[in-house]
C-alpha cells in the first residue's frame, strides 16, 4: 500500500496518493497506536501529500501532529523532530508565513548541528532551507552565506559529484540569478547540470530540472535562442519520465510559453499555456498557487494581444485564489494586483483597482 502511494507521487497523481496514506494512517494507529513514532512519519507523509496540492490548512494540523508526537516520545532533541520542525517550517514558508517558518527552521538546524553535528548532510539541508527563506525574502546577504556553507558541507561529506551537491549548486545559482548576478550564475547551473546528467542521466526528472534552470537564465538575459532548446529538451524529459500530466511537466510548457510569448510568438504561446492550466486545474485543484499562477500567465498573454475582457477575467479569478490561499499580503497577491492595475491603465478605463479586502 505504502509503495502504490508513493508510486502515485511519484506520477505526481498528489490527490490519489493522499487518499491512500489515509487509510494507511487509520491502520498505523489501530495497530501501534496515535503515539507511536510510526504515526507521526504517517502523519508527515498525508501532511506533504496536502500540502503539494495547495491544500495548506489541512496539510498543518497533521504536521503539528506529527511534531507533538515526535517531541514527546523521542524527545525535542531528536532527528526527526528537526525533521517535523523543517517540515513544518516549509508549510509556513509556502503560504509567505515567513515570521513563522524561521524560527522553526532556526531550531531544526540547531537541533541537527547538536546531534548530527555540523557537517552531516541534514545539517546541509537545514542551512540550505534557510537560506532559501532568506532568498525569497530579498535577504540574499544571509542567503548566501547559508548557501555556500550548505554547498562546503555536501562537497566535504558527499563529494563533488553527489545529486545534493548539484542541488546546491542550483540553489546558489538561483541566489545570483536573482541579484542579476548572471556570470556567477552560469557555471554553477551548467556544473549542477553536468553532475546530474553524468550521475543520473540525460532522461532524469532532476537533469530536466538543471536545463530549465539554464533556459531560464538564458531567458532572464534575452539569450532567446540559447534558451529555446533548453526548454525544449526539459520538457521531452519530463513528458518521457513524468507523463504529461504531471505538475512539472505543466511548469515547463508555462515556461517555453513565456519564452513564446516575449518573442511576440502568441499563436504558440496559447496552446502551452492552455495545456500547463489545464494540468493544474485537475492534478492540483482550481485554488491551488500553481493554478492561480497559470492563470495570471495566460492573462498577460491575453493583455498582450489586447484582448483585455478575457485577460481581466483571468487575472481576477487569479487573484481571488492568491487572496484566499496565501492571503491578501503575500507577494504573489500583490503582483496579480499590479497586474489588473496596469490591465486597466492600459485601456485607460479609469477604474479603481479592486480591493485585496473581500467585500
Amino acid at each position: 500500500m505504502i509503495q502504490q502511494a508513493d508510486s502515485l507521487k511519484d506520477k505526481g497523481e498528489y490527490a490519489e496518493a493522499a487518499l491512500l496514506w489515509e487509510q494507511i494512517l487509520e491502520i498505523v494507529v489501530m495497530m501501534l497506536g496515535p503515539e507511536h513514532p510510526d504515526t507521526a512519519t504517517s502523519l508527515d507523509n498525508l501532511a506533504g501529500l496536502y500540502e503539494r496540492q495547495g491544500r495548506y490548512g489541512e496539510a498543518e494540523p497533521p504536521y503539528k501532529r506529527s511534531l507533538a508526537i515526535r517531541e514527546k516520545v523521542l524527545g525535542p532533541e531528536h532527528s526527526d523532530t528537526a525533521t517535523s520542525l523543517n517540515n513544518l517550517a516549509g508549510l509556513y514558508e509556502s503560504q509567505g508565513r515567513y515570521g513563522e517558518a524561521e524560527p522553526l527552521y532556526k531550531l531544526s538546524l540547531a537541533i541537527r548541528e547538536k546531534v548530527l553535528g555540523a557537517e552531516h548532510s541534514d545539517t546541509a539541508t537545514s542551512l540550505n532551507n534557510l537560506a532559501e527563506l532568506y532568498r525569497v525574502q530579498g535577504r540574499y546577504g544571509e542567503a548566501e552565506r547559508l548557501y555556500k556553507r550548505s554547498l562546503a558541507v555536501f562537497e566535504k561529506v558527499l563529494g563533488p559529484e553527489h545529486p545534493l551537491t548539484a542541488t546546491s549548486l542550483n540553489n546558489l545559482a538561483a541566489l545570483y540569478k536573482d541579484q542579476g548576478r548572471y556570470g556567477e550564475a552560469e557555471p554553477l547551473y551548467k556544473r549542477s547540470l553536468a553532475i546530474r546528467e553524468k550521475v543520473l542521466g540525460p532522461e532524469h526528472s532532476d537533469t530536466a530540472t538543471s536545463l530549465n534552470n539554464l533556459a531560464v537564465l538564458y531567458w532572464a538575459q534575452g539569450r532567446y535562442g540559447e534558451a529555446e532548446p533548453l526548454y525544449k529538451r526539459s520538457l521531452a524529459v519530463y513528458e518521457k519520465v513524468l507523463g504529461q500530466g504531471h505538475p512539472l511537466t505543466a511548469k515547463s510548457r508555462n515556461n517555453l510559453a513565456e519564452l513564446y510569448k516575449d518573442q511576440g510568438r502568441y499563436g504558440e504561446a496559447e496552446p502551452l499555456y492552455k495545456r500547463s492550466l489545464a494540468v493544474y486545474e485537475k492534478v492540483l485543484g482550481p485554488e491551488h498557487p500553481d493554478t492561480a499562477t497559470s492563470l495570471n500567465n495566460l492573462a498577460g498573454l491575453y493583455e498582450s494581444q489586447g484582448r483585455y475582457g478575457e485577460a481581466e477575467r483571468l487575472y481576477k479569478r487569479s487573484l481571488a485564489v492568491f487572496e484566499k490561499v496565501l492571503g491578501p499580503e503575500h507577494p504573489l497577491t500583490n503582483t496579480v494586483l499590479n497586474n489588473l492595475a496596469e490591465l486597466y491603465r492600459a485601456q485607460g478605463m479609469g477604474r479603481q483597482t479592486p480591493s485585496t479586502s473581500a467585500p
